[in-house]
């Protein structure tokens, strides 16, 4: 039988996109069919993923100014969205491969079952997008992307606790806000087959969300560390940036995402 970190490695080392998305969604299928075990493995985890020579990455400050409008617009927001699905393939993989055998989580199956989970729908998310980036005339690496959200990942590497609040709590919770005006937007220009690509991302990542709410929970709770006093230290100390309002608060609460959290100024608070 294969260790799931082999397998999870192999995941975060592929280069092509559609074959990282191929891969995580295979390494989950082995997953869940008790082919892969739970043993450490002695190889050292990546520090980076694997990526394809296009798109070229830049610094978030040196991203050309999104197009505004028509089938270039579309284009440019479906490859912004497909950018962050697959960095999200590499971080929930990352997330098993680097923290399972934590000791707050030791070996927990229920660990590997909810990143694994979001993995997978991240790679289907990813696959989706390409499949409307191919519909409108595109590809995934056409447009330059930013290495902002591995920034994240390289920031947070040696800590569960940072990682669960910056990666789902803070990046993905921002992706419940800014989500339903894309959809909107989409719907508007006459593209629903892209919007309703998008409603599939936005109603699975509520599920995500959630489950960074619980292990985050879990984690304080090993460490005897109250929850909103942890996040917001983290915040302050890890994000680049603040958390700014407008806040979706409906999908938020679906998500279980503490009120306790989200300062009225947009400014963490101890």
């Amino acid at each position: 039988m294969t260790a799931l970190l082999d397998a999870a490695r192999a995941v975060v080392l592929t280069a092509d996109p559609t074959g990282k998305a191929n891969a995580a969604r295979a390494c989950v299928a082995a997953w869940r069919a008790g082919a892969l075990t739970l043993e450490p493995v002695s190889e050292p985890w990546p520090d980076r993923p694997g990526r394809p020579e296009k798109p070229l990455l830049l610094s978030p400050t040196a991203m050309p100014r999104r197009t505004a409008g028509g089938v270039r617009g579309r284009i440019a927001l479906l490859h912004a969205v497909a950018h962050i699905e697959l960095n999200a393939i590499d971080l929930a993989f990352d997330m098993v491969g680097r923290f399972l055998h934590a000791p707050e989580i030791a070996a927990n199956p229920a660990f590997a079952d909810d990143w694994l989970g979001v993995g997978d729908d991240e790679a289907r998310h990813f696959l989706l997008l390409s499949t409307r980036l191919a519909a409108l005339g595109a590809a995934y690496g056409d447009l330059p992307a930013h290495d902002g959200l591995w920034e994240t990942a390289t920031k947070t590497a040696d800590d569960l606790g940072a990682r669960l609040a910056i990666a789902p709590l803070v990046h993905e919770a921002r992706g419940l806000d800014v989500t339903p005006p894309m959809i909107a937007k989409l719907r508007r220009g006459g593209d629903d087959a892209s919007a309703a690509a998008l409603e599939v991302i936005h109603r699975e990542e509520v599920g995500h969300v959630a489950a960074g709410v619980r292990w985050f929970a879990h984690v304080c709770a090993a460490r005897g560390q109250d929850t909103t006093v942890t996040f917001r230290h983290y915040v302050r100390e890890t994000y680049r940036g603040s958390l700014k309002p407008p806040f979706n608060l409906e999908a938020r609460a679906a998500a279980g995402f503490p009120v306790s959290f989200l300062p009225s100024d947009g400014i963490p608070h101890a």
